[in-house]
């Protein structure tokens, strides 16, 4: 199986596209619009959010004939339990956005369950807004049996906001809901580091080349009744723990030791054979994502990829198959193909696609990827183009590598549809004002309008991306603008771009772009990606 991205609703992906029981391990970190940048993917150099993103999920989540529908499915399902607990919590919440989004992920969670194996596990992960009616749908989905945990993970540093009025308890943690599908399920068992208290009380004694160990009792516990061999060992007579032939053995390397004449013989641990502490169900220790972080790619909701690695390797092995249908910024498949793992990611937005694509190529260089639902030829894009023209827009922008920017209410993009940004002399940010048209009607008014953006926006270069050929007039006039000058060389101030010649490979001509906007995953070594496929 090729590693696989998705365009699209996942709930239509899940449904047309994966088969039942096929999937080992599934991670969801669903978006909720707790507040306004949660699911905002990309930021200026300013500071700005960009609209497009933010509206991405914006008709999802609100009590629609969509929620309505959604509502009627679960209804039908067949699942009593999953439809008897929403239509208490639509009794109880009515109609409005919250319910909107229980609806939706019942539906959903239902569909997740249909694909994953008898053996295989989901992790939902989400904050106190909603987690309490989460587990209640998910007790309905996967049954109350087959709750594992509820994790809580420490997601930021203590917040200062009590000097700014607020009036709770420091919100730092999320939950993490984890369920199995059955009662055999994929376990391996994860450690923590021991702390060095514990360190420096339990392993206070050290060889002379430096080895810190302890000494640990190997009398066999409940005696003879339990099977425990009875004999000698430097005197002391006792029920061990093991053979006599094999007690042997441990003496002869050094392992059994007596402190004093006549004491008890314990065996030697060393603290570099030890595994650590089993995990708990309170996870503190994951490095918490800041501006410092190396891994940083600019995503206010990014996740580290040592969270996802522990839940992968907990509840998958190499060559399993783990889902996210909500990648994101890709930080599950990103972890998945660093542990060797196949994968599937689903999200309903260009912008994601493209960018996860980018981090993937840039932590492991060409890998083989399945990309469905993005256009790959003209037609494709034509009917992108016809069926949602955000989508096209966003995608199109995502080819010149530029910031998407504008929302779906009109007139508020002002006419620019996407920010490209570039340090012409290595030091100051300038950009271009990227504009996007679709249709097959498109005319030189259409250039002067950016002509006129670029002036208004104090930019320094325009892009116009046309899915019709340009006529003679646009051509003209663009050619009217002039020229960019910089001290490496100088670019047309007004560039039009056909899909058909990106396609091609054909990219806007300008300076150095801005790295900061569009950050690098750090390049996986061969030694922890594991094997490409």
């Amino acid at each position: 199986m090729t590693n696989r991205l998705y365009y699209g609703d996942n709930l239509d992906i899940l449904r047309e596209h994966i088969r039942d029981e096929s999937v080992d391990l599934v991670y969801l970190d669903p978006p909720f619009n707790s507040n306004a940048s949660y699911n905002v993917l990309f930021k200026a150099p300013d500071g700005h959010d960009s609209h497009a993103q933010m509206e991405a999920f914006d008709d999802t989540w609100h009590w629609t004939d969509s929620a309505e529908h959604a509502f009627d499915e679960v209804m039908r399902s067949g699942n009593s339990d999953v439809a008897e607990m929403l239509r208490a919590m639509r009794s109880f919440l009515k109609e409005n956005d919250m319910m909107a989004y229980l609806t939706m992920m019942a539906v959903r969670l239902l569909e997740l369950h249909r694909v994953l194996k008898q053996t295989g596990s989901l992790y939902l992960h989400c904050d106190p807004t909603a987690s309490h009616y989460l587990k209640i749908l998910l007790d309905g989905v996967f049954e109350p049996r087959n709750f594992v945990n509820e994790i809580t993970w420490k997601r930021s540093h203590a917040h200062s906001d009590a000097k700014q009025g607020a009036k709770h308890f420091g919100r730092i943690s999320d939950t993490i809901l984890f369920y199995a599908r059955g009662e055999v399920r994929t376990w391996n068992v994860q450690y923590t580091p021991y702390s060095q208290e514990y360190i420096d009380r339990d392993y206070r004694r050290v060889e002379s080349d430096g080895r810190r160990y302890r000494l640990d009792n190997i009398q066999g516990p409940g005696g003879a009744e339990k099977g425990n061999p009875f004999y000698e060992v430097m005197g002391v007579s006792r029920h061990w723990r093991y053979s006599k032939k094999k007690m042997g053995e441990l003496i002869e390397q050094g392992l059994i030791v007596q402190t004093s004449l006549g004491a008890v013989p314990q065996i030697k641990r060393y603290l570099d054979e030890m595994p650590g502490v089993p995990a708990q169900d309170i996870w503190t220790d994951i490095p918490i994502i800041n501006n410092r972080s190396k891994e940083l790619l600019g995503y206010p909701t990014q996740k580290p990829v040592a969270l996802l690695e522990r839940i992968i390797n907990a509840s998958s092995n190499e060559g399993d198959i783990v889902l996210d249908p909500f990648c994101g910024c890709g930080t599950t498949v990103h972890a998945a193909q660093k542990l060797n793992r196949q994968w599937i990611g689903i999200d309903v937005t260009h912008l994601a696609i493209s960018l996860i694509q980018k981090r993937l190529r840039d932590a492991f260089g060409p890998i083989a990827i399945e990309v469905h639902g993005v256009p790959k030829d003209l037609g494709g894009a034509q009917a992108l183009a016809e069926q949602d023209k955000y989508q096209f827009q966003w995608w199109a922008v995502s080819l010149v590598d530029a910031v998407p920017f504008g929302g779906k209410k009109k007139g508020s993009d002002g006419g620019i549809d996407g920010y490209i940004y570039f340090k012409p002399d290595g030091k100051v940010t300038e950009k271009a004002v990227v504009s996007v048209k679709g249709g097959q009607n498109v005319g030189v008014t259409m250039v002067k309008d950016l002509i006129a953006t670029v002036d208004r926006e104090k930019a320094k270069m325009g892009v116009f991306i046309t899915l019709a050929p340009p006529t003679g007039p646009m051509i003209k006039e663009a050619a009217s603008a002039g020229r960019y000058h910089t001290e490496y060389g100088e670019y047309p101030k007004i560039q039009i771009l056909t899909i058909e010649q990106l396609f091609e490979g054909r990219r806007p001509e300008m300076p150095w772009i801005d790295p900061t906007v569009f950050k690098k995953a750090k390049r996986e070594t061969k030694d922890t990606q594991g094997k490409l496929l």
